[in-house]
């Protein structure tokens, strides 16, 4: 029994020893972790050597590695369209620092024989932390929408083209879009699995934009909805080439039921480098010349193609004063985007717009599929509903005496409003206001001379301007023609006029649909509009 005894109490005091042999061991090491709180040497992240750094050290010393490497080119495909970015533009960034609090810890963690283990490993080899890239994801998501145009193929729809009365059928395009939710993924995935730091190729996700339309649903576009025609024969050979132009940039139009057209989008920018030339607009009321004066003459034909089409208006503007070309309440302005003629498709079937000049005539056509009954028939009535008669406005000029010219021709005011009119075997079934119009008054501008050395005519004549009647003005002005003109005094010889005649002005003596306006400069008092 006492042998037994002398055996525990040996083995109860090795226990207690070794406990106090580790107990003094961890702290040795607790202490020892707290002066050196750093991470062992042969310890790396990337290629970046961190033994002896703090965390923040080495966290600060491999981002900036990590920002050197990021100025290098990402070729980003869609297709066969492609853009170029640098990897910081994705917001390219490390994503795994955590490695750097794991780093501080090596053989400083788990028992004593774990952290003994883990010292001689560095001893033996170095240990090396990858690092993961990470994009931002706001970033490249902003990126790929910004390069969205670049990178996405727009789906060609089937057409039309209408050639010698038939109708000519082309096949669609698949297009993509790049789907820039599962892209933002990719770019990420692509970093994150082992990136070398190099220029890189990355497929973008994207989606398959299947065109609108088939030979079936265009073989319905067979039958006349619509149809109206201008002329323009009084136009100057500028004003022709601008009708002639906008019109090819419409012709062709194929519309799928809900599409929305916009006339001037077809035909704009209103400039040199888009085939127009400078022709008659009024600017303010007067005659100014201004690039693609004659498209409103364009938009006014199509306008009633559509109403006979009986398609949906969306957008239609009457010009500030009235075009000769149509009766009121009929025309459509152009003036930018303020104004603008817009219509949808709105049948079942597709449409097909048809525009062509002949005989110094514009026609339009819309083609569809006809569901109307034949015996319904749809007319359009103007109405004027008031009207304004222009003033007389009579201006001094540094003229001799005896010289009137016209400087504005006036236009009269008018209200107006447009009526369609529906009839079912002949008899009338409906009539309603499709629109109502305004149409300003611009007064006739005259301009007298008042130039002489004879103080009794430069009186007259001052005081038959003052009277502003026209017929005194011209009564006095006849009588006092050249009297008492100094040499200096007389006007150069572009501007005379004989004595108490009538000079005209070039703009006057433009033809009338050259006088009407490109842009609603009522609406927009900095444009013109083009008639």
């Amino acid at each position: 029994m006492k042998k037994k005894k002398s055996v525990g109490i040996f083995f109860a005091a090795a226990v207690v020893m070794l406990c106090a042999i580790l107990w003094n061991t961890d702290m040795f090491v607790s202490a020892e972790e707290k002066e050196n709180d750093v991470i062992p040497d042969n310890v790396y992240i990337g290629e970046v050597a961190v033994g002896g750094m703090t965390s923040a050290e080495a966290k600060e010393a491999v981002e900036n590695y990590v920002n050197e490497t990021t100025d290098v080119d990402i070729l980003l495909s869609a297709g066969e369209n492609s853009v170029t970015v640098k990897a910081s533009e994705l917001g390219l960034g490390w994503g795994n620092t955590q490695v750097a609090d794991e780093a501080v810890g090596i053989g400083k963690s788990g028992n004593l024989i774990k952290r003994y283990k883990d010292k001689k490993d560095l001893e033996n080899a170095n240990k090396v932390y990858d690092i993961v890239y990470a994009v931002d994801a706001e970033k490249t998501a902003a990126v790929l929408t910004e390069k969205a145009d670049s990178l996405n193929q727009k789906a060609v729809n089937a057409s039309l083209t209408r050639e010698n009365s038939e109708f000519i059928f082309t096949a669609g395009k698949q297009g993509i879009e790049v789907n820039v939710d599962d892209s933002v993924q990719a770019v990420n995935d692509y970093f994150a699995s082992g990136w070398n730091g190099e220029s890189a190729e990355i497929a973008l996700a994207a989606d398959v934009v299947e065109p609108e339309g088939n030979q079936e649903s265009l073989s319905k576009v067979k039958d006349v909805l619509g149809t109206f025609h201008t002329d323009f024969s009084d136009s100057t050979a500028a004003r022709i080439e601008n009708i002639e132009n906008a019109v090819s940039k419409i012709d062709g139009t194929v519309l799928y039921p809900g599409d929305e057209f916009s006339v001037y989008e077809a035909i704009a920018p209103l400039d040199a480098e888009n085939g127009y030339e400078l022709a008659g607009a009024y600017e303010n009321g007067v005659t100014v010349q201004s690039y693609g004066g004659g498209v409103c003459q364009v938009s006014t034909t199509l306008y009633n193609a559509v109403l006979y089409a009986e398609l949906e208006v969306t957008q239609r503007s009457n010009h500030s004063m009235l075009v000769h070309y149509v009766d009121p309440s009929r025309d459509a302005a152009i003036a930018g985007t303020y104004k603008d003629l817009k219509f949808k498709n709105s049948t079942d079937a597709p449409i097909y717009i048809e525009g062509y000049t002949s005989g110094l005539e514009v026609y339009f056509t819309v083609y569809g599929e006809e569901t109307r009954p034949e015996n319904r028939k749809v007319e359009y009535q103007s109405e004027t509903v008031s009207t304004d008669t222009p003033p007389v406005q009579i201006n001094a000029a540094a003229a001799p005496i005896g010289y009137v010219a016209t400087t504005q021709t006036p236009h009269v005011g008018q209200s107006a409003k447009l009526w369609k009119i529906v009839t079912v075997d002949g008899v009338e079934e409906s009539r309603e206001v499709v629109n109502t119009s305004k149409y300003s008054s611009s007064p006739k501008v005259i301009s007298v001379g008042n130039v002489g050395n004879d103080a009794n005519a430069c009186a007259a004549i001052n005081a038959a301007i003052a009277t502003q009647d026209e017929a005194t003005v011209r009564a006095v002005a006849a009588q006092y023609a050249g009297a008492g003109t100094s040499p200096d005094q007389v006007a150069p010889a572009e501007t005379q006029a004989a004595p108490a005649a009538e000079a005209a002005p070039a703009a006057e003596q433009a033809p009338a649909a050259e006088q009407t306006p490109v842009t609603d400069a009522a609406a927009a008092p900095d444009a013109a509009v083009a008639q």
